[in-house]
This record gives structure tokens, C-alpha cells and sequence, in this order.
């Protein structure tokens, strides 16, 4: 029992350490289109996101794919700032996961892959081989429940600005994503891999 709780506790903070604020960022960014009546379709594309990000785990954990690092992490500020760009230029932004939602949820689960090659070096280094897939299971079970806290969180925030201080959603929407896809552009310029 207290391996599962370790590789939950890992899974959790992994999401919550504010040292690495890629995924918050990529799902503030996923989240803020939706409102609390949607939350079915945001609950799928975060558990896409989860299920990339663990199949990633496995992937590289056995060895069958491996990227150089430095591409994985000129990669995941690449995947922040491409969920940032249909909102940006979209007409009617709150529309931009709706438009296509097969779409939106391919591009979810390619996202989550690319964020779990991130961690994959670090989560090899650690796992035990006869804790690797209760580990892997666990530490999906953290990673969904701290994205699921952060979603809610936004979500929560986003109703607060929208519906009690009167900010226009368009308006709401375009200020955020074009704060986090600088704050993208800028991660992606750092870790560029030349």
C-alpha cells in the first residue's frame, strides 16, 4: 500500500510543483474555454491528457521510443503555445474546442504523450521493476487528480472574473491565452535545442 501511495504522491506533485508550471499551463489553457455545464467534455480531454502522458511513461520506461531531452522540452512549451493559438485567433473563442471536438481531444492525447516524455528519464530512474506498472497506474491516478484540482480551480476563477467582476468571456479568454502563450513562446525560445 504505501508504494501506490508513493507513486500517487509522486503523480500529484509532479502536476502541482510550482517549479514546473507547463502542465498548469497547459491546462489553464485547455479549461478556460469550458463552462461548469461542459464538464464532461473537459473531463475527457484532461483524462486524454493523462492517458498520453502515461502511455509515454510505459513507452519509454521499456525502451521502445526515446527523444533526445532537450527536444522533449523545446516540445512541451510548443504544446502550451498551439492550445493557446485557436483561441488567439478564433472569432468566437469560447467555440474553439467545440468546433471539433475529435479534433481537440487527438491533439489532447498527442499533447499528453509529448508532457510524459518530460518526466519519463526521471520516473525510470526512480521505479522499482517490480513496482513499474502499479507505480505507472498509481502515479496516473495522482497526475489526474491534481489536474482535476487544477481545472476545477480555474474554472472556479474564470466564472469569478467572467460572472462577478462583468469581464467580457472573449474578453477573459484572449487575455489569458495571450499572457500564457508569451510566457510559452518564451520557455520554447529558452529551450530551443540548438
Amino acid at each position: 500500500m504505501n508504494t501506490l501511495l508513493f507513486y500517487f504522491e509522486l503523480g500529484l506533485n509532479h502536476v502541482l510543483d510550482p517549479k514546473g508550471l507547463d502542465h498548469f499551463y497547459f491546462l489553464l489553457v485547455l479549461t478556460i474555454p469550458f463552462a461548469f455545464y461542459q464538464w464532461r467534455s473537459l473531463l475527457i480531454l484532461v483524462s486524454l491528457f493523462t492517458l498520453g502522458h502515461t502511455l509515454s511513461l510505459w513507452v519509454a520506461y521499456e525502451q521502445w521510443v526515446q527523444l533526445p531531452d532537450a527536444w522533449v522540452e523545446f516540445l512541451i512549451p510548443l504544446t502550451i503555445l498551439a492550445t493557446c493559438v485557436p483561441i488567439l485567433i478564433a472569432k468566437n473563442p469560447q467555440q474553439t474546442t467545440m468546433k471539433s471536438p475529435q479534433w481537440t481531444g487527438s491533439l489532447t492525447f498527442i499533447f499528453g504523450l509529448i508532457h510524459g516524455l518530460g518526466f519519463a528519464r526521471y520516473f525510470k530512474q526512480i521505479v522499482l521493476e517490480e513496482d513499474a506498472y502499479t507505480g505507472l497506474f498509481s502515479f496516473a491516478i495522482g497526475v489526474e487528480t491534481a489536474q482535476l484540482i487544477i481545472v476545477v480551480l480555474v474554472m472556479v476563477v474564470s466564472f469569478m472574473f467572467t460572472n462577478l467582476i462583468k469581464v467580457s468571456v472573449k474578453k477573459w479568454l484572449l487575455i489569458v491565452s495571450a499572457m500564457v502563450a508569451a510566457l510559452a513562446l518564451q520557455m520554447s525560445l529558452t529551450n530551443w535545442p540548438y
